[in-house]
């Protein structure tokens, strides 16, 4: 039973990184129905800039995410602008894949000329540090992650439900006919949220490789982790993606410690699947979107 309790704790730190990952993926998705197959590969760069700042600057890790972050942003508006924002027509969904997913291998090709394909890590004198509670152990590393996604998540919820610019983006998600008739800038509120969401990934990213070790081609396994969580949240639910992503890593550490770490992450796609006959929709999600 310790080792079960142990093993949730662990989900959980690790499923409210995954969940602020996911919040720009879901975000992205609710208000411009763009799939954003890049925003494993937006992750790792971010672990990359957060890595070279940490190596070169000796910037500490959690402190970067001042810098990466607001980086990520302007160059999520960049894209947004000069790749996204000319998909159009009822084919945008499935061109939105496509370009995306050619920038997620433009990003590892850069990547993997300026780094190697060798695997790094940021490590940090505090890498390997553990808070004991209870008799429960917590990583020092995972608990500040945790820390800083939930305060991220709270802020972003904050600015979705308490500004003016969050009621324009829920009015683009609930019925983007009707706010563009009523003055709203639907391609500002799309920039700016494409670039909100890369930054979400970025913060995350800043800390990713003080967690795991990664490589230019870490990202086709986190995009698979972070669309699972997405869908079963359900697509453009940002409460959804947030509990889809604790049960995520819940059910992950568990069968990690229970059975073996190598159905681990099969796990994922077993509980997507039990969700999804059950639930269409995701948890979250609802059935159609309304015209």
């Amino acid at each position: 039973m310790h080792q079960v309790v142990q093993a949730v704790i662990l989900g959980v730190l690790i499923g409210g990184v995954y969940a602020l990952m996911a919040s720009g993926l879901t975000l992205v998705f609710g208000i411009m129905r763009v799939i954003n197959v890049a925003q494993g590969a937006l992750v790792i760069l971010a672990a990359y800039l957060s890595y070279a700042l940490f190596s070169h600057a000796h910037v500490d890790p959690f402190l970067s995410v001042l810098v990466v972050t607001p980086a990520m942003f302007v160059l999520g508006v960049l894209v947004q602008i000069v790749f996204v924002r000319s998909l159009r027509g009822s084919d945008s969904e499935e061109l939105s894949l496509l370009v995306t997913w050619a920038l997620a291998l433009g990003i590892e090709g850069v990547l993997s000329v300026i780094f190697k394909t060798t695997y790094r890590a940021t490590s940090p004198s505090y890498a390997d540090r553990t808070l004991t509670v209870f008799g429960y152990q917590f990583g020092f590393v995972r608990l500040m992650a945790f820390i800083l996604s939930g305060v991220l998540l709270l802020l972003l919820s904050l600015l979705l439900t308490r500004t003016r610019f969050g009621r324009a983006v829920r009015a683009t998600v609930q019925n983007p006919t009707a706010a563009t008739l009523l003055g709203v800038d639907a391609n500002r509120v799309q920039t700016l949220s494409f670039g909100l969401g890369v930054s979400m990934a970025a913060a995350a990213g800043a800390v990713y490789g003080v967690i795991y070790p990664f490589n230019p081609g870490s990202h086709y396994d986190l995009i698979s982790r972070l669309l699972s969580i997405v869908v079963l949240g359900g697509l453009g639910s940002l409460g959804g993606a947030v509990v889809a992503a604790l049960v995520m890593g819940i059910t992950e550490a568990v069968v990690a410690v229970e059975w073996q770490p190598t159905w681990a992450s099969f796990s994922y796609f077993v509980v997507l699947i039990a969700v999804l006959l059950v639930r269409p929709q995701g948890i979250f999600g609802v059935r159609e979107r309304a015209l």
